[in-house]
């Protein structure tokens, strides 16, 4: 039986050989970069949970760039938000950011991403769409071909860095200025441990977040769907709720 916190066993390293470099010290995982200058699109902002992200990033002193089909919507919701918030159109919002977060319904993500891949060459996107399906049952989750949301941005966008975060936020918490604190982590996924980085020292940005690294994007799938418990968990006991992750 293998244990969440196993790993192979290997021989003992040799140590002080002639002519053996000595082995750079573990690198500390809370050493996160400095990504105060970086700007942040959304696109999706105009939907609750693109709202809310946007809102707290830019509380937290973020640029951020909301992004819509239509910018004049984009315009409208940015003012609502205030905080320094910015409206543009999806791909004028896409070339102006530094990250790029999807938060677009599941029903029109593989659209929007294939529309602006060259907008997103070069760009870190940071995929937090759910594939639910939702029945008289309550919410359940969608396998997408591709494996998971995440795994289908990055096949639809070969040249862009994906990665995955932020899937399990309380939208109402997000956006309910009353609210000083959303204690929760955010399970952080993606290839490139640079870019994984950036993604948590950003969560860290909103006050009571952490980052928490949460594997390879093929581990997607299982972060997107527990979504449809967290949905039962908060219908049953009328409650936002997020998670913790202990012992870290």
């Amino acid at each position: 039986m293998t244990s969440a916190d196993s790993t192979p066993s290997t021989a003992p390293a040799a140590s002080g050989a002639p002519g053996t470099a000595a082995k750079a010290p573990a690198k500390d995982p809370w050493d996160l970069p400095d990504v105060s200058g970086l700007v942040v699109g959304v696109l999706g902002g105009t939907g609750d949970q693109g709202r809310g992200l946007a809102y707290r990033l830019a509380r937290a002193g973020q640029k951020v760039i909301i992004g819509s089909r239509v910018a004049e919507r984009a315009r409208t919701a940015a003012a609502e938000l205030g905080n320094g918030v910015e409206g543009l159109e999806n791909a004028e919002c896409a070339r102006s950011s530094d990250v790029v977060i999807v938060a677009v319904p599941w029903e029109g993500h593989a659209k929007t991403i294939e529309a602006l891949k060259g907008e997103l060459a070069g760009k870190l996107v940071v995929d937090c769409v759910n594939p639910l399906g939702f029945d008289k049952k309550g919410a359940y989750a969608i396998t997408p071909e591709e494996g998971s949301a995440a795994e289908q941005a990055a096949a639809l966008l070969p040249e862009s860095r994906v990665t995955a975060a932020f899937h399990h936020l309380s939208a109402v918490l997000l956006q309910d200025p009353a609210v000083e604190r959303i204690d929760t982590d955010v399970m952080v996924l993606g290839e490139a441990r640079a870019d994984t980085d950036i993604v948590q020292a950003l969560a860290a940005r909103i006050p009571g977040m952490r980052g928490i690294f949460a594997g390879r994007l093929r581990n997607a799938h299982q972060v997107e769907s527990l979504v449809a418990n967290l949905i039962s968990v908060n219908r049953r006991y009328k409650a936002h709720a997020g998670l913790r992750v202990t012992d870290v």
